[in-house]
């Protein structure tokens, strides 16, 4: 997935009201990013971190800047979650994801007031995808989801769950949003009810897929290489 604009450096001053972020750019200027993230950026919101941005010049947006990467000292994250499915839907299309190719189709209604990522038909039969972007790490090359509480997620897991009681396949694919990571485990001290949740959806047979990414200024790459899961 290329970004629609090369990513500038600048450095991080705050992130603030979950949406919003001041950086100063390499001319010196201080303005204010969007920060897409509504997790709590765990380890990425620091004073002074190292950060690149997409500039916009669309005169609908009021903020000519968005958050996309923090460099930290040994990683590249991904810090716009909605970029992750973005490159899944990229490496669903081309077939790069194990076990899922198909057709596909995005924003899918199942389940009750809910809506899938993708349902991936499959030689006529639906396997139904969640997509979660991991940004957390907390021990080298361990990657952990969620970073805060997220009641939403377990609701993901449980819709699942009864897609497989259905008789259908479904998957919760973990993207892995950063590139020093090979290893994965759920955040069971962040979230305790989402790491039963997980541990729940798995025992009733919803897949567990974790995958990770390349990361430049330029684009972000779906990398077809499982993640060892802990």
């Amino acid at each position: 997935m290329r970004f629609q604009t090369d990513l500038i450096p600048a450095t991080l001053l705050r992130r603030y009201k979950r949406f919003l972020a001041d950086i100063r750019l390499e001319d010196g200027r201080e303005v204010t990013a969007h920060c897409p993230n509504p997790g709590s950026m765990m380890g990425l919101a620091e004073e002074g971190t190292k950060v690149w941005v997409e500039p916009n010049d669309d005169p609908k947006k009021k903020l000519k800047y968005g958050l996309r990467i923090v460099e930290l000292e040994q990683a590249n994250v991904v810090v716009d979650t909605g970029i992750a499915n973005r490159v899944v839907k990229e490496a669903l299309l081309s077939g790069a994801v194990p076990g899922l190719a198909g057709d596909v189709r995005a924003e899918v209604k199942y389940g009750e007031n809910s809506r899938a990522d993708f349902l991936v038909t499959q030689d006529g039969h639906p396997i139904w995808v969640e997509v979660k972007s991991v940004t957390l790490s907390r021990s080298a090359g361990l990657a952990e989801f969620p970073d805060a509480k997220t009641a939403r997620g377990s609701k993901h897991l449980s819709v699942l769950a009864d897609r497989v009681a259905a008789g259908e396949r479904a998957v919760m694919l973990y993207l892995v949003s950063r590139d020093d990571c090979t290893r994965f485990k759920p955040a069971a001290d962040i979230d305790p009810t989402y790491a039963q949740a997980e541990a729940d959806a798995r025992a009733a047979g919803v897949e567990i897929m974790v995958f990770g990414v390349e990361i430049t200024p330029q684009q972000v790459v779906f990398v077809p290489r499982p993640l060892q899961q802990m």
